[in-house]
């Protein structure tokens, strides 16, 4: 044992000082000839960890374990990051090489950081994939929902529901809801109504029912939903509304599940106030604006479940700038509640009771910016870096390459900062190809900054819900 041990020390300081060793013989100097890092190439879920090894081959033909006497480094620390000992931590989908070094000899192998895709709470999400039933527009993310007639296991499975991380509630066209009887909400004497309007124009208007949700394999949850039925109460949606959304094939999608940072669609504005332009009253031919109480309102579905319920992650890959025809990815619930979703390498913005935070970019500082997995662009004050395109005017054509932006991000209440790195590309060529993806399609919105789905690809984007506590603060917030 003792001999061993002198072996061990002579060893570490042959490969510390470069200095001959071998004992007293004279002979020539032990150096080292090549490190091999393992595992090779392996992949692992966002969030989990990794432990490297480095093995170090020597001169005299032995090989050691020299992990602690090398220096670790990963390429892309947006991806994953590696300590003094070789432990990775992955960050957000995509592939980092990671190295070990010692003087001039090096190692590595390729980590690859893929979504998260098993767990009670965790959903798929499929942008332009097999959960949309149709492609009716690009960058469409797209989610299954389980909504069953209360207390009862008479349920229907529900896909094309588009996953909004800028708004609230669950909406499900009337005309999907074939199987499942849901239960009127009441207020007063007539059937409680919701209107709700949208950036793009649209608007969706039907009763306000109640139903037991399941997201994932999580338990049922009763909550109030919105029945998205133009017709309700005859004329009055169309006439007061606005653009009504008629069916699923005329709006794109079968329902819009809303995972933002509230967990009701309107709060104290709808307790407060009748008219609050959102909830009505219908009863004989006729509506009329109403006060709401939360528990009656459109609500988060994930803000009721029993665990999981401080937020949710929306993880999905990096693809290329040219585009894809389909990307697959998760949406977890909750935040720090589970091994699976335990937040690594992410700064938290927290935002006002709106939902808003400040992106300052090109000078102007817009403090209506917010992250909204709904809307599938960029969408910010066009500049004469990113013109308008000729054809489709909504939406930027800079020309090739695609531009190279950049945006500072900063919390609500003044801190942190940080910035965010983004690219526009030439939006009629892009759509001219096989692809729906896209990373960098953008357009014009005055006066905001909406950090469309092209801002989740490749991050691991946290939505923490007002209210509640994880180990990156109290919600609302947003951390990526």
């Amino acid at each position: 044992m003792k001999s061993s041990k002198i072996a061990l020390l002579i060893l570490i300081f042959v490969l510390v000082t470069g200095c001959g060793g071998g004992g007293g013989g004279g002979g020539p100097a032990v150096t080292l000839v090549s490190i091999a890092v393992t595992p090779a190439n392996p992949s692992i879920p966002a969030g989990s960890t990794r432990q490297f090894s480095a093995s170090g081959t020597f001169s005299d033909a032995t090989s050691h374990d020299i992990a602690t006497q090398v220096t670790w480094n990963s390429s892309n620390t947006s991806v994953a990051t590696v300590n003094s000992s070789g432990l990775a931590t992955a960050i957000a989908t995509g592939s980092a090489t990671i190295t070990a070094t010692s003087g001039s000899i090096s190692g590595n192998t390729t980590l690859t950081v893929t979504v998260v895709t098993t767990g009670d709470n965790v959903l798929s999400i499929t942008v332009n994939g097999s959960l949309c039933s149709s492609n009716s527009y690009l960058n469409k993310p797209c989610v299954s929902v389980t909504v069953c007639s209360p207390d009862t296991t008479t349920c229907q499975t529900i896909n094309d529901i588009l996953l909004d991380t800028g708004s609230y509630g669950l909406r499900i066209f009337k005309q999907l809801l074939t199987n499942v009887p849901l239960t009127q909400v009441t207020s007063g004497s007539g059937s409680l109504a919701e209107c709700v309007q949208f950036a793009d124009g649209s608007a969706d208007w039907g009763p306000v029912q109640t139903a037991d949700v399941i997201l994932g394999n999580e338990p049922a949850v009763s909550v109030p939903i919105h029945v998205i039925d133009s017709s309700f109460f005859g004329t009055f949606g169309s006439s007061t509304c606005g653009v009504l959304d008629t069916s699923p094939s005329a709006a794109g999608f079968n329902g819009i599940l809303g995972v933002g940072l509230f967990a009701q669609d309107c709060g104290s504005a709808c307790v407060n106030s009748a008219s609050n332009g959102r909830y009505y009253t219908c009863s004989g031919t006729s509506c009329t604006g109403t006060a709401v109480a939360l528990a009656n309102q459109v609500q988060n579905p994930v803000a009721l479940l029993p665990l999981d319920n401080n937020g949710v992650i929306v993880l999905l890959p990096s693809i290329s700038l040219s585009g894809s025809p389909s990307v697959d990815g998760s949406l977890v619930l909750g935040i720090g509640t589970q091994s699976n979703n335990v937040p690594s390498g992410v700064t938290a913005y927290s935002a006002n009771q709106v939902g808003r935070f400040t992106t300052t970019f090109n000078g102007t500082s817009y403090r209506s910016s917010f992250i909204d997995s709904g809307s599938n662009g960029l969408f910010f004050p066009s500049t004469s870096l990113v013109p308008n395109c000729p054809t489709f005017s909504d939406w930027f054509c800079p020309p090739a390459p695609p531009v190279s932006l950049s945006a500072t991000n900063t919390g609500a209440s003044g801190s942190p900062s940080g910035q965010v790195s983004f690219q526009i590309g030439d939006f009629e060529s892009l759509i001219n190809s096989i692809n729906n993806v896209f990373p960098d399609i953008g357009g014009n919105f005055p006066g905001e900054f909406d950090w469309g789905l092209p801002f989740f690809f490749g991050r691991n984007v946290h939505v923490g819900l007002e209210g509640t506590v994880s180990i990156l603060g109290t919600g609302p917030y947003w951390a990526y």
